[in-house]
Protein backbone atom coordinates (compact mmCIF):
# COMPACT_ATOMS: atom_id res chain seq x y z
CA UNK A 1 0.00 0.00 0.00
CA UNK A 2 0.98 3.61 -0.81
CA UNK A 3 0.65 6.87 -0.16
CA UNK A 4 -0.12 7.93 -3.79
CA UNK A 5 -3.03 4.82 -3.86
CA UNK A 6 -4.68 5.93 -0.77
CA UNK A 7 -4.64 9.79 -2.28
CA UNK A 8 -6.00 8.27 -5.31
CA UNK A 9 -9.19 6.29 -3.54
CA UNK A 10 -9.40 9.36 -1.18
CA UNK A 11 -10.38 11.32 -3.79
CA UNK A 12 -12.10 9.49 -5.98
CA UNK A 13 -14.47 8.68 -2.99
CA UNK A 14 -14.88 12.43 -1.76
CA UNK A 15 -15.54 13.84 -5.33
CA UNK A 16 -17.79 10.89 -6.34
CA UNK A 17 -15.51 10.10 -9.57
CA UNK A 18 -12.10 9.04 -11.12
CA UNK A 19 -12.26 12.29 -13.42
CA UNK A 20 -13.33 15.01 -10.71
CA UNK A 21 -10.28 13.09 -8.64
CA UNK A 22 -8.31 13.42 -11.55
CA UNK A 23 -9.10 17.12 -11.88
CA UNK A 24 -8.82 17.60 -8.26
CA UNK A 25 -4.88 16.61 -7.84
CA UNK A 26 -3.96 17.87 -11.59
CA UNK A 27 -3.49 14.24 -12.57
CA UNK A 28 -4.60 11.94 -15.52
CA UNK A 29 -7.78 9.95 -14.92
CA UNK A 30 -5.77 6.80 -16.43
CA UNK A 31 -3.18 8.22 -13.42
CA UNK A 32 -5.93 7.75 -11.21
CA UNK A 33 -7.61 4.89 -12.27
CA UNK A 34 -4.61 3.13 -12.13
CA UNK A 35 -3.65 3.45 -8.52
CA UNK A 36 -6.81 2.81 -6.88
CA UNK A 37 -6.70 -0.51 -9.46
CA UNK A 38 -3.38 -1.21 -7.95
CA UNK A 39 -4.58 -0.90 -4.55
CA UNK A 40 -7.78 -3.01 -4.73
CA UNK A 41 -5.44 -5.74 -6.77
CA UNK A 42 -3.01 -5.90 -3.81
CA UNK A 43 -5.55 -6.55 -1.27
CA UNK A 44 -7.53 -8.25 -3.21
CA UNK A 45 -10.57 -6.25 -2.21
CA UNK A 46 -13.41 -3.92 -4.74
CA UNK A 47 -13.32 -0.83 -2.78
CA UNK A 48 -15.92 0.75 -5.53
CA UNK A 49 -18.56 -0.26 -7.36
CA UNK A 50 -18.18 0.55 -11.17
CA UNK A 51 -21.36 0.91 -13.25
CA UNK A 52 -22.07 2.88 -16.36
CA UNK A 53 -19.38 5.59 -15.49
CA UNK A 54 -21.26 5.49 -12.30
CA UNK A 55 -19.59 4.56 -8.94
CA UNK A 56 -20.23 4.10 -5.70
CA UNK A 57 -17.74 2.64 -2.39
CA UNK A 58 -18.63 -0.81 -1.40
CA UNK A 59 -18.90 -1.22 2.21
CA UNK A 60 -14.96 -1.83 2.49
CA UNK A 61 -14.20 1.36 0.72
CA UNK A 62 -16.86 3.14 3.19
CA UNK A 63 -14.73 1.55 5.68
CA UNK A 64 -11.66 2.47 4.11
CA UNK A 65 -12.93 6.53 4.14
CA UNK A 66 -13.48 6.72 7.24
CA UNK A 67 -10.37 5.76 8.22
CA UNK A 68 -8.77 8.14 5.25
CA UNK A 69 -10.66 11.03 6.29
CA UNK A 70 -8.72 11.03 9.39
CA UNK A 71 -5.84 10.48 7.41
CA UNK A 72 -5.53 13.28 5.05
CA UNK A 73 -7.58 15.33 8.21
CA UNK A 74 -4.23 14.95 10.17
CA UNK A 75 -2.10 15.54 7.13
CA UNK A 76 -3.67 19.40 6.63
CA UNK A 77 -3.59 19.75 10.80
CA UNK A 78 0.05 18.98 10.20
CA UNK A 79 0.75 21.34 7.67
CA UNK A 80 -1.46 24.05 9.29
CA UNK A 81 0.65 23.59 12.03
CA UNK A 82 4.28 23.98 9.46
CA UNK A 83 2.62 27.08 8.06
CA UNK A 84 0.57 28.14 11.40
CA UNK A 85 1.44 32.18 10.23
CA UNK A 86 -0.30 31.34 6.60
CA UNK A 87 -3.30 29.34 7.74
CA UNK A 88 -4.21 32.93 9.39
CA UNK A 89 -3.14 34.49 6.66
CA UNK A 90 -4.77 32.48 3.49
CA UNK A 91 -6.72 29.42 4.99
CA UNK A 92 -10.37 28.13 4.88
CA UNK A 93 -12.72 27.67 7.71
CA UNK A 94 -15.29 25.45 7.11
CA UNK A 95 -18.49 26.27 9.46
CA UNK A 96 -22.18 24.29 9.78
CA UNK A 97 -24.72 25.94 11.24
CA UNK A 98 -28.27 25.23 12.72
CA UNK A 99 -28.38 29.14 12.61
CA UNK A 100 -25.90 31.54 11.15
CA UNK A 101 -27.99 34.29 13.25
CA UNK A 102 -25.78 33.20 16.37
CA UNK A 103 -22.72 33.91 14.09
CA UNK A 104 -23.28 36.67 13.05
CA UNK A 105 -20.91 39.16 15.64
CA UNK A 106 -17.84 36.38 15.84
CA UNK A 107 -18.15 36.49 12.02
CA UNK A 108 -17.49 40.52 11.35
CA UNK A 109 -15.17 39.89 14.57
CA UNK A 110 -12.98 37.36 12.63
CA UNK A 111 -13.36 38.98 9.59
CA UNK A 112 -11.67 42.45 10.81
CA UNK A 113 -8.54 39.92 12.36
CA UNK A 114 -8.14 37.59 9.57
CA UNK A 115 -9.24 39.35 6.55
CA UNK A 116 -7.41 36.69 3.82
CA UNK A 117 -8.85 33.46 5.71
CA UNK A 118 -11.93 32.27 3.33
CA UNK A 119 -14.78 31.11 5.95
CA UNK A 120 -17.66 28.81 4.33
CA UNK A 121 -21.01 28.84 5.99
CA UNK A 122 -23.48 25.78 5.30
CA UNK A 123 -27.08 25.51 6.91
CA UNK A 124 -28.33 22.10 8.55
CA UNK A 125 -30.22 20.62 11.77
CA UNK A 126 -28.87 18.87 14.85
CA UNK A 127 -27.81 15.45 13.27
CA UNK A 128 -26.10 17.01 10.01
CA UNK A 129 -24.16 19.29 12.16
CA UNK A 130 -22.44 16.54 13.84
CA UNK A 131 -22.47 14.50 11.02
CA UNK A 132 -20.44 16.94 9.05
CA UNK A 133 -17.99 17.54 12.29
CA UNK A 134 -17.11 13.58 12.28
CA UNK A 135 -17.00 13.47 8.89
CA UNK A 136 -14.53 16.10 8.50
CA UNK A 137 -16.54 17.93 6.18
CA UNK A 138 -16.89 21.04 8.70
CA UNK A 139 -14.33 22.39 11.20
CA UNK A 140 -16.93 24.41 13.63
CA UNK A 141 -20.54 23.51 13.47
CA UNK A 142 -23.31 25.66 15.53
CA UNK A 143 -26.14 23.53 17.59
CA UNK A 144 -29.20 24.14 19.24
CA UNK A 145 -28.03 22.56 22.14
CA UNK A 146 -25.03 21.43 24.32
CA UNK A 147 -24.01 18.01 23.22
CA UNK A 148 -23.24 15.28 25.69
CA UNK A 149 -20.05 13.41 23.64
CA UNK A 150 -16.89 12.87 25.02
CA UNK A 151 -15.34 13.89 21.85
CA UNK A 152 -17.29 16.93 21.07
CA UNK A 153 -15.27 21.06 22.09
CA UNK A 154 -18.72 23.08 22.85
CA UNK A 155 -18.84 26.53 24.12
CA UNK A 156 -22.27 28.03 25.02
CA UNK A 157 -23.17 31.39 22.89
CA UNK A 158 -26.15 31.92 23.97
CA UNK A 159 -29.75 29.86 25.75
CA UNK A 160 -33.26 31.37 24.79
CA UNK A 161 -36.67 29.72 25.03
CA UNK A 162 -38.91 28.57 22.24
CA UNK A 163 -41.93 30.19 21.05
CA UNK A 164 -44.40 29.81 18.86
CA UNK A 165 -45.42 32.32 16.12
CA UNK A 166 -47.45 32.93 12.93
CA UNK A 167 -48.65 35.50 10.40
CA UNK A 168 -49.26 38.91 11.56
CA UNK A 169 -52.72 38.76 9.84
CA UNK A 170 -53.74 35.75 11.36
CA UNK A 171 -56.74 34.67 13.43
CA UNK A 172 -54.41 33.79 16.53
CA UNK A 173 -52.03 36.85 15.84
CA UNK A 174 -53.28 39.18 19.02
CA UNK A 175 -53.00 35.92 21.52
CA UNK A 176 -51.17 36.62 24.59
CA UNK A 177 -50.24 33.00 24.97
CA UNK A 178 -51.05 29.42 23.57
CA UNK A 179 -51.27 26.11 25.49
CA UNK A 180 -49.87 22.64 24.48
CA UNK A 181 -53.79 21.03 24.42
CA UNK A 182 -54.68 24.45 21.39
CA UNK A 183 -51.68 23.35 19.09
CA UNK A 184 -53.09 19.92 19.29
CA UNK A 185 -55.85 21.17 17.32
CA UNK A 186 -53.82 23.96 15.39
CA UNK A 187 -52.26 23.59 11.89
CA UNK A 188 -48.56 23.48 12.83
CA UNK A 189 -45.47 24.15 10.68
CA UNK A 190 -42.27 21.74 11.49
CA UNK A 191 -38.74 21.62 11.26
CA UNK A 192 -37.45 18.03 9.50
CA UNK A 193 -36.66 15.09 11.61
CA UNK A 194 -33.13 16.27 13.01
CA UNK A 195 -34.20 19.43 14.37
CA UNK A 196 -33.43 19.58 17.94
CA UNK A 197 -35.96 22.43 17.75
CA UNK A 198 -38.67 19.86 16.73
CA UNK A 199 -37.36 17.71 19.51
CA UNK A 200 -37.50 19.77 22.10
CA UNK A 201 -41.38 20.98 21.37
CA UNK A 202 -42.47 17.60 21.04
CA UNK A 203 -40.72 16.29 24.14
CA UNK A 204 -42.30 19.13 26.07
CA UNK A 205 -45.79 18.32 24.41
CA UNK A 206 -45.55 15.13 25.82
CA UNK A 207 -44.68 15.90 29.51
CA UNK A 208 -47.42 17.60 29.02
CA UNK A 209 -49.98 14.72 27.52
CA UNK A 210 -49.84 15.85 24.42
CA UNK A 211 -49.12 14.45 21.06
CA UNK A 212 -48.34 17.46 18.53
CA UNK A 213 -48.18 16.51 14.41
CA UNK A 214 -47.00 18.53 11.53
CA UNK A 215 -49.72 19.97 9.20
CA UNK A 216 -46.76 20.70 6.91
CA UNK A 217 -43.07 19.45 7.69
CA UNK A 218 -40.18 21.92 6.07
CA UNK A 219 -36.42 21.46 5.71
CA UNK A 220 -34.62 24.17 7.31
CA UNK A 221 -35.78 27.54 9.50
CA UNK A 222 -35.88 29.70 6.64
CA UNK A 223 -38.52 27.16 5.04
CA UNK A 224 -40.69 27.29 7.78
CA UNK A 225 -40.51 31.29 8.36
CA UNK A 226 -41.61 31.65 4.93
CA UNK A 227 -44.45 29.37 4.95
CA UNK A 228 -45.76 30.66 8.49
CA UNK A 229 -45.56 34.34 6.91
CA UNK A 230 -48.22 33.09 4.33
CA UNK A 231 -50.23 32.41 6.84
CA UNK A 232 -50.42 28.62 6.01
CA UNK A 233 -49.83 27.41 10.12
CA UNK A 234 -47.91 27.91 13.18
CA UNK A 235 -44.26 27.69 13.40
CA UNK A 236 -41.58 27.37 16.24
CA UNK A 237 -38.23 29.13 16.74
CA UNK A 238 -35.92 29.92 19.63
CA UNK A 239 -36.69 33.73 20.78
CA UNK A 240 -33.32 34.67 19.63
CA UNK A 241 -33.05 33.48 16.02
CA UNK A 242 -36.97 35.44 15.87
CA UNK A 243 -35.55 38.49 14.48
CA UNK A 244 -37.32 41.26 12.93
CA UNK A 245 -39.52 40.90 10.51
CA UNK A 246 -43.00 42.60 10.18
CA UNK A 247 -45.01 40.17 8.52
CA UNK A 248 -44.39 37.32 11.91
CA UNK A 249 -45.73 37.92 15.40
CA UNK A 250 -44.34 35.82 17.89
CA UNK A 251 -46.78 33.94 20.84
CA UNK A 252 -45.40 32.35 23.71
CA UNK A 253 -46.31 28.86 24.86
CA UNK A 254 -47.44 28.34 28.22
CA UNK A 255 -45.60 25.39 30.15
CA UNK A 256 -42.80 25.67 27.93
CA UNK A 257 -39.95 25.60 30.93
CA UNK A 258 -37.99 22.93 29.30
CA UNK A 259 -38.13 24.52 25.66
CA UNK A 260 -34.66 26.08 26.13
CA UNK A 261 -32.48 26.11 23.13
CA UNK A 262 -28.91 26.21 24.07
CA UNK A 263 -26.67 27.40 21.72
CA UNK A 264 -23.43 26.26 21.28
CA UNK A 265 -20.07 26.55 18.96
CA UNK A 266 -18.43 23.01 18.45
CA UNK A 267 -15.84 21.24 17.44
CA UNK A 268 -13.86 17.74 17.58
CA UNK A 269 -12.03 18.07 20.41
CA UNK A 270 -9.21 16.56 18.49
CA UNK A 271 -9.07 19.59 16.14
CA UNK A 272 -9.40 21.86 18.84
CA UNK A 273 -5.65 22.87 18.42
CA UNK A 274 -6.34 23.78 14.89
CA UNK A 275 -4.84 27.68 14.46
CA UNK A 276 -8.52 28.76 12.31
CA UNK A 277 -10.37 26.96 14.89
CA UNK A 278 -8.92 28.12 17.71
CA UNK A 279 -8.64 31.73 16.35
CA UNK A 280 -12.76 31.32 15.99
CA UNK A 281 -13.09 29.74 19.40
CA UNK A 282 -11.07 32.63 20.93
CA UNK A 283 -13.02 35.79 19.43
CA UNK A 284 -16.35 33.85 20.48
CA UNK A 285 -15.48 32.75 23.86
CA UNK A 286 -14.06 37.01 24.20
CA UNK A 287 -17.26 38.67 23.07
CA UNK A 288 -19.17 36.11 25.26
CA UNK A 289 -17.00 37.39 28.02
CA UNK A 290 -17.33 40.82 27.15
Amino acid sequence: MRYVQLRAFHNVAIEGGFSRAADALHLTQPAISDQVRKLEEEYDLLLFNRHKRQVSLTPQGERLLEITRRLFDNEQQALDLLSESRALRAGTLRIVADSAHHLLHILARFRERHPGVRVTVRAGNTDSVLSALHGYEADIGVLGDLPESHDIEALQLNSTPITAFVARDHALARRKSLTFAELKDLPLVLREDGSKTRRKLEDAARSAGVTLSAAIEAEGREAVREIVASGAGIGFVSTAEFGADARLVAIPVEGAEAMVMDEALVCLRERRGGKLVQAFFDIAREMAQG
